[in-house]
């Protein structure tokens, strides 16, 4: 039992839920923050104990208030994951700026708005573990998301830059690329498309969400403190590097 004091965005549904439920069920003090479905948040809370926070992950302001708030309420966050994420795709001769914009900031600039909120107060006490969730499709693109692939292969750089610069502070920083899991979004995609993914992934199957949490927790630990700078690819084989 860590007692220690964990952040997850986009922390309320799917994968963000998953990883939430078992960082609670290994001892972590949990809070997940969510940006707009209030009816999920209040459902997942209700069913799991897990204090929520409502605030724009890609509103600078709004995180550090929000992490002040969570600090006041439950303590210094001592392990950040930076799970939230939006699609918006469309080929990129068809993208408007905003469709670019809101990925973007959504799913990028979110990391360094909460990096950077809970970065010194990490170095500080001298422990802080980050992982941030990129995705396969930040390794290798994808078909209409330019805007998607950009952010996600962006925090995979800012991963290994903020690990370099923590590492004698005690804070790792470390990143997990999930493949297709099965999750809402990844429903939306066509059927006949997804039985064309499924079948060029080696063991036969989609991710679940606790495939990602358990390699969160794994990160998560304090005994993890050798491995940092580090992109852990869990996509059943689908992509190698």
């Amino acid at each position: 039992m860590t007692g220690r004091v964990a952040l997850v965005t986009g922390g309320t549904r799917g994968i963000g839920r998953a990883i939430a439920e078992m960082l609670k069920d290994r001892g972590y003090r949990v809070v997940a923050v969510y940006g707009g479905n209030v009816e999920a948040a209040e459902q997942f809370h209700q069913e799991t104990g897990i204090p929520v926070y409502r605030w724009n992950v890609a509103d600078y302001a709004e995180c550090e208030a929000g992490i002040h708030k969570v600090a006041e309420e439950v303590g210094p966050v001592e392990v950040l994951v930076n799970n939230a994420g939006i699609t918006r795709d469309v080929t990129l001769h068809k993208m408007s700026y905003e469709q670019w914009e809101d990925v973007v900031h959504t799913n990028l600039s979110s990391v360094f708005n909460m990096c950077r909120v809970v970065i010194e107060s990490m170095r500080d006490r001298g422990f802080g573990r980050i992982i941030n969730i990129g995705s396969i499709n930040g390794q290798i693109g994808q078909y209409g998301q330019a805007n998607y692939a950009a952010a996600k292969s962006g925090i995979h750089g800012f991963t290994k830059a903020l690990a370099q610069e923590n590492a004698k502070k005690g804070v790792t920083v470390n990143a997990i690329a999930p493949g297709y899991v099965d999750t809402d979004m990844v429903r939306k995609v066509p059927h006949e498309v997804l039985e064309k993914i499924i079948a060029g992934i080696p063991v036969g199957r989609l991710g679940r969400a606790e495939d990602i949490a358990r390699g969160v927790c794994f990160l998560a630990e304090d005994n993890a403190d050798f491995i940092t700078g580090a992109t852990l690819s869990i996509n059943g084989g689908q992509h190698m590097d």
